[in-house]
């Protein structure tokens, strides 16, 4: 199926590795020009001419989005570099903090700023650049977490927000016509992602769960996602808007604990 992505400007927050870099990778495949941001200028160079192999035009900027201006700095700065914006992917988060108990406020916060408040400050940024070309597409990479518990409420929490934040802007931002979605991964394996690093260090618990959680007895991949995004973002998904679509291959429970 042709996306009919050619020629539009995407845009991926973070980018350089696991579901950012799958998704990144497939765009620029469908012949999207690509902007990513990281922390590490030598990884997002090496990022940036491995999808100028596709034959299209990438862009990389320096950010920490996590902090106040950043991600806004990088959709100004990729917006006048590629000409526009078209497509945003909110893929950056994670986690600050352990339990209840065990986890501050600070922390907290930190995972709310790298969650949603980023994923919100990016489509602020996004929205004026899309408006001038008529209209675009937005995919927040949440997690099932948002929707099934698990350990470290603040995480889940975070992720819930985001699924809600779609919807409500999806409303939002329809006349304008901008659709904006979550995906909703379940665990993914990946090269040096959390998955794999507690597959070598609890190998039986890493095992248990995988019998136990995954109907298909294996985690996703990241091209499993990615491939779901770029779908989500083009134009034959015309009518999905303001969803929460899960990518998990029917997982139970996001937890190996």
């Amino acid at each position: 199926m042709d996306l009919n992505l050619s020629g539009k400007v995407a845009l991926v927050t973070g980018g350089t590795r696991g579901l950012g870099w799958a998704s990144a990778q497939r765009l620029a495949a469908e012949g999207c020009h690509l902007a990513i941001c990281s922390r590490t200028a030598e990884v997002l160079e090496r990022r940036v001419a491995e999808l100028r192999e596709h034959g299209v035009s990438a862009h990389g900027v320096i950010a920490d989005v996590a902090r106040a201006g950043e991600v806004e700095r990088f959709v100004d700065a990729s917006a006048a570099v590629l000409g526009g914006v078209d497509l945003l992917v909110a893929n950056v988060g994670g986690t600050a903090g352990g339990s209840l108990l065990e986890a501050t406020a600070d922390e907290w916060r930190q995972t709310f700023e790298l969650n949603l408040f980023h994923a919100v400050r990016a489509v602020q940024a996004a929205v004026p650049h899309m408006q001038r070309r008529g209209g675009g597409s937005v995919v927040v990479i949440s997690s099932i977490s948002g929707s099934k518990p698990g350990p470290r409420a603040q995480y889940g929490a975070a992720k819930a927000g985001e699924i809600f934040l779609a919807s409500a802007l999806a409303l939002e931002l329809a006349p304008q016509r901008i659709r904006i979605n979550a995906v909703s991964p379940g665990s993914i394996m990946f090269a040096e992602g959390g998955w794999e690093r507690f597959r070598t260090q609890h190998p039986e618990r890493f095992n248990e769960f995988e019998r136990r959680e995954f109907p298909w007895g294996r985690l996703g991949r990241a091209e499993e996602v990615a491939d779901v995004v770029a779908f989500v973002l083009s134009d034959r998904a015309n009518w999905i808007n303001g969803a929460n679509i899960p990518v998990d291959g029917g997982q139970g429970r996001p937890s190996a604990f």
